[in-house]
């Protein structure tokens, strides 16, 4: 490899390549289930620079897992234990290529990131709505690389929704210039479509070309106590019907979800009361602020007559609003603070949640007494976190290595029974690879590999994962 890493100095400078010393940020994933051992690091500056690394790649071989922010969940963009893999680090590259105030889009390179695409919106006026707990560090070709969701997909759709062109760099070194703004574009195959959410095993996304919004006239935000999930589904409806395009955001939080939150992050204060469930909704009104608060508060109105909401708190201002989001975000953080548990990120029909949820709560607690399921997600879209957690006493880690199989089967084939998937807004990686070769369609799988072949013939890119 002493040639490989020769080449690869020459082209991007003492900056652009990190060999040897301490790479641990780069090697080890956010969860920390994933630690590996890069041959190096490559921090390209620019689109030519990425194109240099993966046609050194491929003649030398060499495999090559692409990164951005690396605060993915499923183990899909850190290195594994071989030492061979070179980890190409986009984090240099993100600059605001433009705002087209005009045509009501941004372009920004792969390592700009979420918050400073969203900064740079704000800054022409305009809104970018793609929203998640780590848009701090997560860059913006890691979100399209995975498809993410985020707590605003129930109005403006995930990435995939929200990205208008891309530029690419090939598996063989090849630029696809695709960066359109074109909201029409029907010249054959949908290029974009086929790199958004391949978790990059097919290319590496560059930069995009992504949709803004006008900014709304007012937000506002409400926690909703609830008695059943089943009343919660009905705020839902209730929810679409009052406000229709102005639901942004409905997310949902167990009540097991909020007691590991008042034990691990005593410090957040929880406004409502407890509750079997709690809603987070929110509307965004372009109309007026006096309109979003007559549909906002006639809908919590509607919602306890009907018995949808037992307890209601309206933020009165932009702090208290963004102190409820807080609530909903730091549920991670809890977990992670109480140790190791079972992840599934999985979609469902709507109108299947709360059946399964039912069935899944008495199935794992026959399996094992005690054992303690952190439930919330987003409601509106049909999506999810339903985590679990060892029950009292018992080792986190002891508790994945006896019990993640099983209770993986469990979860993912009632799931599956009710046309559900395995992966709603998290990606495939490492974590979930062998479970969608084992549930994806046979016929899909073929032609995902099929794809993968024509794309990377020499297998090169983000090897092991997804696929």
């Amino acid at each position: 490899m002493t040639a490989f890493l020769s080449a690869l100095g020459e082209r991007l400078g003492a900056a652009g390549l990190l060999v040897g010393g301490d790479l641990s940020a780069y090697e080890r994933d956010w969860r920390k289930r994933y630690p590996g051992r890069a041959l190096a690091v490559a921090r390209p500056a620019s689109t030519d620079e990425v194109a240099e690394v993966l046609r050194l790649c491929r003649q030398h071989r060499v495999p090559v897992v692409p990164q951005g922010g690396n605060t993915g969940l499923v183990g899909g963009s850190t290195p594994d234990d071989s030492g061979t893999q070179l980890v190409l680090s986009l984090a240099r590259m993100k600059r605001v290529r433009g705002v087209d105030v005009a045509n009501v889009s941004l372009s920004a390179e792969a390592g700009c990131a979420l918050a400073d695409v969203q900064a740079a919106a704000a800054a022409a006026g305009l809104l970018f709505p793609l929203s998640l707990a780590s848009e701090g560090s997560c860059t913006l070709g890691g979100n399209l690389a995975t498809n993410a969701g985020g707590t605003q997909v129930l109005r403006y759709g995930n990435a995939r929704e929200l990205c208008l062109g891309l530029e690419v760099v090939t598996a063989a070194g090849e630029i696809w210039h695709g960066l359109s703004g074109l909201r029409k574009d029907n010249t054959g195959y949908d290029l974009r479509d086929l790199f958004i959410g391949s978790e990059g095993t097919l290319g590496v996304i560059t930069a995009a070309t992504m949709k803004l919004y006008p900014q709304p006239r007012d937000r506002l935000t409400a926690l909703a106590a609830c008695a059943s999930l089943d009343a919660a589904v009905a705020l839902l409806g209730l929810a679409r019907e009052r406000a229709g395009d102005a639901l942004t955001g409905f997310e949902v939080m167990s009540h097991a979800a909020l007691a590991l939150l008042a034990r691990e992050l005593p410090q957040l204060q929880q406004p409502t009361g407890a509750a079997a469930w709690t809603v987070l909704l929110e509307i965004s009104d372009a109309e007026s602020e006096a309109h979003a608060r007559a549909v906002f508060e006639g809908l919590l109105e509607a919602a306890i007559e009907r018995g949808c909401v037992q307890d209601a708190a309206i933020a009165q201002n932009l702090q208290q609003a963004l102190a409820f989001w807080h609530l909903r975000e730091s549920i991670p953080l809890a977990q992670a603070q109480a140790g190791l548990n079972i992840k599934h990120d999985i979609a469902l029909p709507v109108s299947a949640i709360a059946p399964f949820v039912a069935e899944m709560d008495a199935a794992l607690m026959a399996y094992l007494p005690g054992i303690a399921v952190i439930n919330f997600g987003h409601l509106g879209d049909g999506n999810l976190h339903y985590n679990v957690q060892a029950p009292a006493g018992v080792a986190p880690a002891a508790f994945l290595a006896a019990h993640e199989t099983a209770i993986n089967e469990l979860v993912y084939d009632a799931v599956q029974r009710r046309g559900g998937s395995i992966s709603a807004e998290h990606g495939i990686g490492r974590l979930k690879r062998d479970e969608l070769a084992a549930r994806k369609d046979p016929v899909a799988l073929g032609l995902m590999r099929a794809i993968k072949k024509a794309l990377d013939p020499q297998g090169l890119l983000n090897p092991g994962r997804l696929l």
